[in-house]
Parts: structure tokens; C-alpha cells; sequence
């Protein structure tokens, strides 16, 4: 947006190692374009590019962040005009953008992608419209959008090849057994990807998830009990495919209960497939203005102009 489309732009990220990252990147991109620019001598010197002014700043969910209305620079008409967006924004931060383009009159526009969505808080992050909130039974569990969340083409071509790495599921529901055992309290604590775990006998992968998630790896393992439960892997296998049938019936209500807030309170907005979900299975934009979107488009191709 900055580089390609000339638009003054503010990044805003938690993370301060990330934020250097970026800077880094930004850095490298504007020396491979005038690069490219000294190479490639019939085309025309461009404008000014402008990097993304990086900001630290962690963004709470029930407040209005001011960080997010400051402008780059002041602008010569009186009044500054934002477009927020959020490119997978993770649980509340989507919910927190909404509650921005709802409450504050600078933002004019919102383009918001999201993802995590068993990170939403409950109640709070769902359900937001009133149409959904009455609908008997729209409570969704952790479980449901969690499923929500995988990727349905990915892992409809790994069911096709049949590979070892569908392994995985049953290692981890293995796996899940042993930390109940032994802590009752941690529940489904975050593993993260343990490497080639096709490639792994189970009571291995066992031990160092034990690790991963703060327990000890040599706990006293029964291996006829987790061989047992090998045993099992094509029952996962069917399990979790059927659980994952339901993940775009929940990613849609999810949505839809968003674009249907908006559109209680008067604004514009429109789900709109970006791109193939082969891509990236978080491929539909929420996009929302508070004006019709053609009309908002004109204006900004007068200004433009």
C-alpha cells in the first residue's frame, strides 16, 4: 500500500522483534526496486516512496487505542481520513478494529482479514450482531472455532495422497492423554509443530511434547497403552475430517455475524473472496465504509486525481 500504491501508512504491531523485522524488509525492498529502476532505464523514475512508519504498541480489545487515530502528518484539509486494515488479525484485534471504524469518525473505511478465532473472548468477540446474539443455540465452543481455522484444501489433497504425515492427528490426541494424566488442569495446552513427526516412534513425539508444553519428558510412559492408541490412527483420521467438514459452516457464521453488525448500525459492508483459499485458507475480506462503496471509491479516485 505504501510502496505500491503511494498511501501514507502506519503499521502497528505488539512485537518488537517483529516491527525490526519489517523495518529490515522495508529497507531491502526499497534497494531491490532501485535496483530494478537502474536496470530497466526506459521506465519513467517514480515518485517519492515512503516506507511504513513501524509503531510497538499492544492494542486492548475493550479500549480505543489512540495510536491507531494518529495520522503520519497533519493533514491540509482539517481533518484526517484512515482506512483501517487488518491483514490476519488475530482474535480480538479484529473485534477491535470494528469497534474503531464503528466509534471513531476519522476512520472512513475498514478492510479486515481474520484469523484465530478460538482466541475471541466469551462472550465479547462473538456473537456482535443483535440478529445472530438471537438466534437459539449460536454459542460455539473453543472446539468449533479452532476448526475453524485449518485450512479444508490443504488437508483435503494430504487425505488424497495419504501420506504419513496425517500420523500427526493421533500422535497428538496420544499425546493429549498422557498431559491429562498428568496435570488434569492444563488443558489443551499450545504443542506447536513438533518436526517430522512421521518420522518419530510415538512414545518419541510423547516425550518431547511433554517438553514443549512444561512437563517432565521422562514421565513413566505405559508403551502398550500408546501403541494401543496408535492402533487407532485411522479412527482419528476420520474423526478430524468430519470435525473439519463443520470449519467453513462456523468461519461463515463467524463472519457473517461481523458484516451483519456493521450493517445494523447503518454502514456499508461486503465479504469478499481476495484470492484462492489454496493460497491461504483466510481469504475473505470484510470490508466495510461509511458511505456506499462506489460513492467511496469516487472519491478517492477524485482525489487522486
Amino acid at each position: 500500500m505504501s510502496l505500491g500504491l503511494g498511501l501514507k501508512v502506519k503499521s502497528i504491531e505488539g512485537d518488537r522483534r517483529l516491527v525490526e523485522r519489517a523495518r529490515r524488509l522495508d529497507r531491502e525492498l526499497l534497494l531491490a526496486l532501485e535496483k530494478a529502476r537502474k536496470r530497466t532505464a526506459q521506465v519513467a523514475p517514480p515518485g517519492p516512496r515512503c516506507s511504513p512508519q513501524h509503531v510497538v504498541r499492544w492494542v486492548e480489545p475493550a479500549a480505543l487505542c489512540d495510536e491507531l487515530l494518529l495520522p503520519l502528518e497533519h493533514s491540509p484539509r482539517g481533518g484526517a481520513r484512515l482506512l483501517l486494515t487488518g491483514l490476519h488479525a488475530c482474535g480480538d484485534l479484529s473485534v477491535a478494529l470494528l469497534r474503531h471504524f464503528c466509534c471513531c469518525p476519522e476512520v472512513v473505511a475498514l478492510a479486515s482479514v481474520g484469523c484465530c478465532y478460538m482466541k475471541l473472548s466469551d462472550p465479547g468477540g462473538y456473537p456482535l450482531s443483535q440478529w445472530v446474539a438471537a438466534l437459539p443455540g449460536c454459542e460455539l465452543s473453543y472446539r468449533l472455532r479452532e476448526g475453524a481455522c485449518h485450512a479444508l484444501e490443504e488437508y483435503a489433497g494430504r487425505l488424497q495422497s495419504a501420506g504419513p504425515g496425517l500420523r500427526s492427528h493421533c500422535y497428538r490426541a496420544a499425546l493429549e492423554t498422557v498431559i491429562r494424566r498428568a496435570q488434569p488442569t492444563l488443558r489443551r495446552p499450545g504443542v506447536q509443530g513438533i518436526p517430522r513427526v512421521h518420522e518419530l516412534k510415538i512414545e518419541e513425539y510423547v516425550q518431547r511434547g511433554l517438553q514443549r508444553v512444561g512437563l517432565d519428558p521422562q514421565l513413566p510412559l505405559s508403551l502398550a497403552a500408546l501403541q494401543a492408541q496408535q492402533a487407532q490412527e485411522n479412527r482419528v483420521v476420520a474423526f478430524f475430517s468430519l470435525a473439519l467438514l463443520l470449519a467453513p459452516l462456523v468461519e461463515t457464521l463467524i463472519l457473517l455475524d461481523r458484516l451483519l453488525h456493521l450493517q445494523e448500525q447503518g454502514f456499508h459492508a461486503e465479504l469478499l473472496p481476495i484470492f484462492s483459499p489454496e493460497l491461504s485458507p483466510r481469504n475473505l475480506a470484510l470490508v466495510a465504509t461509511k458511505r456506499p462503496l462506489g460513492q467511496a471509491f469516487s472519491v478517492l479516485e477524485t482525489e487522486d486525481g
